[in-house]
């Protein structure tokens, strides 16, 4: 059967984040993609200007005929930007069993424009991370959740172990913003630490990596890889993703999602 999987996130009229990203990704990776849009961004590579939420029962009701005709193998979240969004988002998840739920909590933009209000930040914490198999922040995120600055890798581990504690299967903490040579992500499961490793890539490119990192995950789990397996072979693909960015607008650049099929001419 051919792997389905669903992004429940926002649109970046860019096109290098949010839903556009994730439904790249999906396709590179041999999966057929589906939406349901939470918010349309006015947004390039330089910012965000403008954000539009959708009403929450458009968004629930976009999950829901998706999930009652296609099916879904694996979804994703990305920007949730209010608790009414997330609560139809968490009432869908249970509802139609959506259990290979990887979150994306995305709170800011790469320009640094706000996308997740902070009202809002407590709702993410009761009610979606309880029901996420694993989920992906940023270094600045997981300072968001714990509460406390990350400076390396010891922190990392005890941030893992903090998000863990609020109720989810997994976290993988992305060591990006740390900025060394090589570049380790976290992974926790509860049960011990793994660490994936990869080069730092000295780009401004880098507009919807988180998006497109969780949608790599997603990818594979819709195809029926383990969750360690479906997050290193995530890492192996944004890698080159990154590797071979595009030198596009006047701000961050966006990824190559088809890095493994093509380069484009730079």
């Amino acid at each position: 059967m051919t792997p389905r999987a669903l992004t429940i996130a926002g649109s970046d009229s860019g096109g290098g984040a949010g839903i556009q990203a994730d439904l790249k990704t999906f396709t590179a990776l041999g999966v057929y993609g589906m939406s349901a849009i939470t918010s349309i961004t006015v947004q390039n590579t330089v910012g965000v200007y403008e954000v539009l939420d959708l009403p929450p029962q458009i968004v629930y009701d976009q999950i829901r005929v998706v999930a009652e005709d296609i099916g879904v193998d694996a979804c994703k979240t990305g920007m949730l930007s209010n608790e009414e969004i997330i609560k139809a988002v968490a009432k869908a998840i249970k509802e139609f069993k959506l259990e290979k739920f990887v979150l994306d909590p995305v709170m800011r933009a790469k320009s640094g424009d706000t996308l997740l209000k902070e009202s809002s930040k407590e709702a993410l914490i009761k009610e979606l991370i309880p029901l996420a198999l694993v989920i992906t922040p940023n270094i600045p995120e997981a300072e968001e959740l714990c509460g406390f600055e990350i400076k390396g890798l010891e922190d990392m581990e005890r941030a893992c172990k903090k998000i863990y504690s609020l109720g989810c299967s997994a976290v993988v903490l992305k060591g990006g913003h740390l900025r060394h040579e090589e570049v380790i992500d976290v992974f926790y499961d509860g049960r011990g630490f793994e660490y994936l490793k990869g080069k730092w890539v000295n780009t401004k490119n880098t507009h919807g990596t988180g998006c497109t990192f969780s949608s790599a995950i997603t990818s594979y789990l819709a195809k029926g890889y383990s969750l360690l397996d479906s997050v290193k072979k995530a890492k192996e693909y944004i890698q080159g993703a990154i590797e071979n960015s595009l030198p596009l607008g006047k701000g961050h650049g966006p990824l190559n999602h088809f890095w493994p099929f093509y380069s484009f001419k730079r």
